[in-house]
């Protein structure tokens, strides 16, 4: 199934994530992750959509695959945070 959604962050900045994932297992199968926020490295988004692939769609799994990337990585948000970023790709999975 595909979605997308696009979220203002409470007190930072616009999220839009587009996702495909399987009804059947409810695991991401691709996943694009932009907006108006910043992430250091410059390629850690890239790197952490790759890493969301074949994620279950579920808050206990997506947050420990982005909060242990954020730290292994040492990845850097501005205008959004792991928590926010869990919370916008779940709704992009519950959003027709």
């Amino acid at each position: 199934m595909k979605s997308e959604i696009r979220y203002k962050v409470p007190n930072g900045k616009l999220l839009n994530i587009q996702l495909c994932y399987d009804e059947h297992c409810n695991k991401i199968q691709t996943i694009s992750i932009s907006g108006d926020f910043f992430a250091y490295p410059e390629e850690a988004i890239e790197l952490l959509e790759r890493k969301l692939v074949n994620t279950e769609l579920n808050e206990s799994s997506l947050s420990n695959v982005i909060n242990d990337f954020v730290n292994t990585a040492h990845v850097q948000f501005i205008g959004i945070n792991a928590e926010s970023l869990t919370k916008t790709i779940l709704m992009c999975g519950n959003h027709d």
